[in-house]
């Protein structure tokens, strides 16, 4: 079994998982992706054998749509598909406009802003085919799978942030397995 394969079997697994990619998949956005913890958080837990699955903070959409890139079409995205599932917050991010945000050249693709995203682990998503789900892992899913966290890049200040979501989102305490890699340094460290 590939590690593509793993992830599918973990998610098809989770029927909330799959109901909410389908309904997602439903709006018919363009190059569009759930990924992030929804993905990520699913893997640790059944790596852990949580008995159930660890709560979503949200629900992480992106896709990649020059025609409109406005904030308000996003907003309007997340409480369309809030009304379906209330109990999630949903963040709708279309990576056509995200790179001014984040300081980087445009984005081409999903795929290409989401290697951007700050650990290879987290730099996961998965999109509803119809019968199951569609891998997207630019930086592959050796980490995921390892457990281990690591910065997307060598970037020392990138390696900070990573340090303090590790902390604040209390990953070591819910996926005790978990390791850190290089270069990630104590976010209280000059």
């Amino acid at each position: 079994m590939t590690t593509d394969d793993a992830v599918r079997q973990i998610m098809d697994s989770l029927d909330d998982r799959v109901e909410i990619a389908r309904r997602v998949a439903q709006l018919g956005l363009p190059d569009c992706w759930i990924g992030a913890g929804f993905v990520r958080n699913a893997v640790w837990d059944a790596l852990h054998r949580h008995p159930r699955p660890t709560p979503l903070n949200d629900v992480d959409v992106v896709y990649h749509d020059r025609a409109d890139t406005s904030y308000a079409s996003e907003a309007a995205l997340a409480a369309l598909v809030h009304r379906d599932f209330p109990s999630e917050r949903f963040s709708f991010r279309n990576q056509a406009r995200m790179h001014h945000r984040n300081g980087h050249p445009p984005y081409s693709s999903s795929a290409d802003a989401i290697s951007q995203w700050t650990e290879t682990c987290t730099a996961v998503a998965v999109a509803w085919t119809g019968s199951s789900f569609d891998v997207l892992a630019p930086h592959g899913l050796d980490d995921l799978f390892a457990l281990v966290v690591r910065p997307t890049s060598p970037d020392i200040e990138l390696g900070r942030l990573v340090a303090r979501r590790v902390e604040e989102k209390k990953w070591l305490s819910t996926w005790p397995l978990l390791r850190l890699e290089a270069p990630l340094t104590s976010p209280d460290m000059a």
